[in-house]
């Protein structure tokens, strides 16, 4: 507490304060007496005196008829004024700084505990466990406010106090400042225990994208009259305060970068975490900034006197050398200066002065401001006349013709001039320059877009490769083809590529500018896709489509074809991701392409991959299985392995004999991962073997395999497929150890020939295989069990237990749970058992043998004579639960010499819940707590 705050509640303490009375503080509530009071200029007392003495009298201790005191009774009387001390941080917007200068800890604590209550948060309830996505809105910005001010507690708390000079010694005010400075530190103790999750909280709260909402003065209202409205209008997505993601976020972000700034003083590396959070806190200022004052030009809300005033204080900072402002600076002119001419002012000289050296990026955000400052659904005159002159009059101003380009090309532009105003602006524009020739002609549709200028083919070509746009990408090559006919402007960019099945289509098209334009267009759209601009590409491919449906239905099906991949990615990278199965209509065009007969239509190798794919990932296998055309099965490769899959998995249930699939799956891999030889005569006359390594025997190669299987996603597909790899690999005459997995059974135990199969590109997928799966989900134990043997059997011991160890650790959390013993099955015991041999920890070894459902004594014994353990030896006895191990240990020591350890084993010997006459269930937890406390150490050495 600081010496302020000390004085400040010395201060209040020591007035003369009657207590009000129960009716007083009803009678405030009822007739709104408090909302009157605060509206005044300057009331007295203060919103935050009155907090205090609301909290104070709510919370006084009542004494019962022994003289004993109890803690405050629950009443309507003390009900009433938590309500009224929250109506009164209501009015305050709810606003920390403010609150947090003028409230102390206790108080403030207090307070929004009871709006914690209040909001519906139950007591007791970690905040971190609430899922915040599903929370009320007005519940989950309780738990937000309470776990800023925790964190900004904390972080103010580390700052040194400079102490006040004591004033004349009053033994009541010292009292009182002693009690409230122990209470404060007890509050900053459990809030710098909680202060990991207070940060997740946090973390997670800038995950959210939907608004907020703090309770009002009414709101509270509504909860006093009607208690019981837990999922009424108190509640509701538009009850309260609202408080938009980006102010919410931006507030969040700030706190954050406080507290990992604090926590960098200990760790230099969470310096980077604060830098982050105050960068994004930057960036959400300004965007929030912008989007108001935008908005506020539809609506006309804001003072201009407000709006000029932001604007005065960025000019001021950065003047005084602040140069990452000029750019804000800017947008909040232009966002002015638009709202200044629709209502018919004139143009700002700091905005001229920000415009005298206009880039694109300037210009494309004028525009942009302008498109949504102006409502042309409902349009009207003045609004529309105003826009146009203020776009007329900043392309006059202009010296550069590209820019001029770029204004009168826009939409907003060609819909706001009439045809003479144009007819007026082109006249203007050539009189200033005879190279101007601007197009009057009226928008009607995509094929028939005017172009707007003449400039030199560099510029054109330049502003050709940078946009995105399909409309301004028509323009520029309408003015190309116009300013010379010898070029072929598709071979402007190198990076422009289209597919080889597509390419010679394309180029067969006779019209030298539809045969750019459609080129272009198909190549940057499939770099965005590429890229995951998929909003662009969608916008590149529909204008695509739209042009060469006139002409090529082959180029049509062409296009149809990506738009069905691209909306496959788009799916699978959104809402695809948190499980959101995709609508039925994509799924019947998945099919409609896999049953396609078109013939003569150039087709994607990729399309094909990505329909199966995503058939088998969204459990499509009835129609796989069931529907699938025949023809498609002995025409489509990836078609007939999706299929073979698909039944495989339906017959995994079912008994071992039942399972005809997986033999057809199984020959279908082995005939790809095969090699075909062929004999060749050397110089010596020689006769010798060269091995191909990419099989054409197969329905594809292995490495069209290896890229199909890294397109799936769904668990139990990848680990049929995964399985039968390592059974494949399993099988080689010179292997010295197996590989486990899951569903390993269901594959044939031999091959007819082992000499056609290249294990050694056998051994490499299966690596590449589990690297990928783990990628997919790292916490699949018979994954890592599976990177654990691949470890093991390449020994890389330190590895392997690592990865066994993980494998225990994801499926009984962190071992506080029993490890299931089809994870931790004898073999895998045994591997482990192995590894720490082999990496002279005996003592490790030792206890590890207690693990196996029979306990392998001999080895158990051997380990531990063993006098070179590089494990910590004595210290892990506490681990061992068998008696017969630890009397062992006893003797050893003992014939030893060894009499720390010997009286160390000993001790653990005496444990009394290791006493054999312990009833069974009494030696089995005994065992669990010394397995989890075993490999929680092993953990923390190996992870």
């Amino acid at each position: 507490m600081s010496a302020e705050a000390a004085d400040r509640e010395a201060a209040t303490s020591s007035r003369p304060c009657t207590p009000p009375q129960t009716c007083w503080f009803e009678f405030l509530l009822e007739e709104s007496l408090l909302e009157k009071h605060l509206r005044k200029p300057c009331p007295d007392p203060t919103p935050v005196e009155l907090i205090v003495q609301f909290l104070e009298q709510a919370s006084k201790p009542s004494v019962n008829e022994q003289n004993q005191v109890q803690p405050p009774p629950d009443n309507k009387r003390n009900r009433i004024l938590k309500l009224l001390a929250l109506k009164v941080a209501a009015h305050l917007k709810w606003d920390l700084d403010i609150l947090e200068k003028s409230l102390s800890v206790p108080v403030l604590n207090m307070l929004l505990n009871e709006l914690l209550c209040i909001s519906k948060v139950p007591p007791g309830t970690k905040h971190v466990d609430m899922d915040m996505a599903t929370l009320p809105p007005t519940t989950a910005m309780a738990i937000l406010l309470y776990n800023r001010w925790a964190i900004r507690t904390i972080v103010q708390s580390s700052f040194p106090v400079k102490q006040a000079k004591p004033g004349p010694p009053q033994l009541s005010v010292m009292n009182q400042i002693q009690q409230e400075k122990e209470l404060t530190e007890n509050i900053l103790k459990v809030l710098k225990e909680q202060a990991s999750d207070s940060i997740l909280v946090l973390e997670a709260a800038l995950k959210l994208n939907k608004d907020l909402y703090v309770h009002t003065m009414r709101t509270l209202d509504l909860l006093a009259v009607e208690p019981g409205m837990v999922n009424g209008e108190t509640e509701s997505s538009t009850a309260g305060l609202k408080i938009k993601t980006e102010e919410m976020q931006c507030q969040v972000c700030y706190d954050l970068g406080a507290a990992y700034f604090q926590q960098g003083s200990t760790n230099s590396a969470v310096y980077e975490k604060a830098r982050e959070k105050f960068f994004r806190t930057k960036e959400l200022i300004a965007e929030e900034v912008i989007k108001i004052f935008i908005e506020d030009n539809l609506t006309f809300n804001l003072p201009v006197q407000f709006r000029q005033s932001v604007l005065r204080e960025l000019f001021q900072k950065a003047q005084q050398g602040n140069e990452a402002l000029d750019e804000i600076c800017f947008k909040v002119c232009a966002c002015n200066t638009v709202r200044d001419i629709l209502e018919g002012r004139t143009i700002s000289i700091q905005f001229n002065q920000l415009f005298l050296r206009p880039n694109k990026e300037k210009i494309d955000f004028l525009l942009e401001v302008c498109s949504r400052s102006i409502n042309l659904e409902k349009p009207s005159d003045s609004l529309e006349e105003n826009m146009a002159a203020f776009l007329k009059n900043v392309c006059l101003g202009l010296e550069d013709l590209q820019y001029v380009f770029m204004i009168s090309s826009h939409e907003l532009f060609i819909t706001l001039l009439k045809d003479e105003e144009r007819k007026l602006l082109v006249d203007q524009m050539r009189k200033r320059s005879p190279r101007i020739n601007l197009c009057i002609k009226p928008v009607t549709s995509f094929y028939d877009i005017p172009a707007s200028a003449s400039v030199n083919i560099g510029q054109l070509e330049h502003q050709l490769i940078l946009s995105v746009d399909p409309w301004r990408i028509r323009q520029i090559l309408i003015e190309l083809h116009g300013m010379t006919s010898e070029r072929q402007f598709w071979t402007v960019s190198n990076k422009w590529e289209v597919p080889s099945v597509y390419s010679g289509v394309i180029l067969g098209i006779k019209d030298s500018l539809t045969r750019d334009l459609v080129y272009i267009l198909m190549a940057k759209g499939l770099h965005c896709s590429t890229v995951k601009d998929f909003s662009h590409a969608k916008q590149l491919f529909a204008a695509c489509l739209e042009l060469v449906t006139e002409f090529s239905p082959k180029l049509r099906q062409v296009m149809l074809n990506e738009m069905l991949l691209l909306d496959i990615y788009t799916h699978e990278a959104g809402t695809g991701q948190s499980g959101e199965r995709p609508p039925s209509d994509l799924i019947s065009r998945v099919r409609g392409y896999l049953e396609m007969r078109l013939p003569d239509i150039p087709l994607r190798q990729v399309v094909a991959e990505e329909c199966v794919a995503f058939m088998l990932n969204w459990k499509e296998n009835e129609y796989l299985t069931l529907q699938v055309p025949a023809f498609l099965l002995q025409n489509n490769p990836y078609v007939k392995l999706g299929q073979l899959l698909a039944a495989t998995i339906k017959e995994l249930p079912g008994p071992k004999e039942s399972r005809r699939t997986a033999k057809d799956l199984w020959e279908v891999v082995v005939q790809i991962c095969s090699v075909s030889s062929q004999h060749k005569r050397g110089n010596d006359g020689r006769v010798s073997l060269i091995k191909q390594r990419e099989s054409t025997l197969g329905i594809m190669y292995r490495s069209e395999l290896l890229s199909f299987i890294k397109k799936l996603r769904e668990p139990l597909v990848l680990s049929i497929i995964l399985s039968l790899f390592v059974k494949l690999h399993n099988v080689r005459e010179d292997i010295v150890n197996d590989i486990t997995a899951e569903h390993i059974s269901i594959w044939p135990s031999s091959i007819p020939n082992l000499q056609s199969v290249d294990f050694e590109a056998v051994a490499i997928t299966v690596k590449e295989l589990v690297r990928y799966a783990r990628s997919i989900n790292p916490n699949n134990h018979s994954w890592l069990i599976i990177q654990a043997d691949i470890y093991f059997a390449t020994n890389q011991y330190s590895a392997a237990l690592h990865y066994y160890l993980q494998a225990g650790a994801v499926c009984s959390d962190f071992f506080n749970k029993a490890v299931p013993p089809d994870v931790y099955t004898d073999q895998v015991i045994k591997r482990m058992i192995k590894c720490c041999s082999l990496l002279n920890c005996h003592t490790q070894v030792a206890i590890l043998c207690q693990f196996l459902r029979e306990i392998d004594y001999k080895t158990a014994f051997k380990s531990l004579q063993e006098q070179n353990s590089h494990d910590a030896m004595d210290s892990y006895y506490d681990y061992i639960w068998d008696v017969t191990i630890l009397e062992y240990l006893t003797y050893l020591h003992h014939k030893r010499g060894e009499t720390d350890k010997r009286q160390i084993a000993i001790k653990a010997i005496g444990q009394t819940e290791l006493n054999a006459s312990n009833p069974e269930e009494v030696l089995q937890l005994a065992a669990q707590r010394r397995k989890k406390k075993f490999l929680q150490a092993m953990a923390k050495l190996y992870f």
